[in-house]
């Protein structure tokens, strides 16, 4: 099972393809005409996020956070950033 580090560190992967994402991959994309760095980053974006929610569950399970804590945490990853937020709770405690 993942520990708090790996899941801080998944949150910090899934952050980073955001910024990769939108730095790189769409102005490629719209200003360069090379839609494959968004089909790319895009999907790699997407499988982080859905590994980190679903890998948020799991650890919720085994922490034994409460399902509010579940439910910020699920709030934050469908925020720009909001693991990096989250990770900050976690380390805090």
């Amino acid at each position: 099972m993942m520990s708090k580090h790996g899941f801080i560190s998944l949150g910090r992967w899934e952050a980073l393809s955001l910024i990769i994402l939108l730095g790189i991959a769409m102005p490629l994309k719209y200003l360069m005409g090379y839609p494959l760095a968004v089909r790319v980053v895009g999907s790699l974006h997407g499988i982080l996020f859905m590994a980190y929610v679903a890998v948020a569950l799991l650890f919720a399970r085994r922490e034994g956070w409460s399902a509010m804590k579940l439910v910020r945490c699920w709030i934050a990853s469908c925020l720009p950033f909001g693991t990096l937020v989250f990770e900050r709770e976690l380390r805090d405690r």
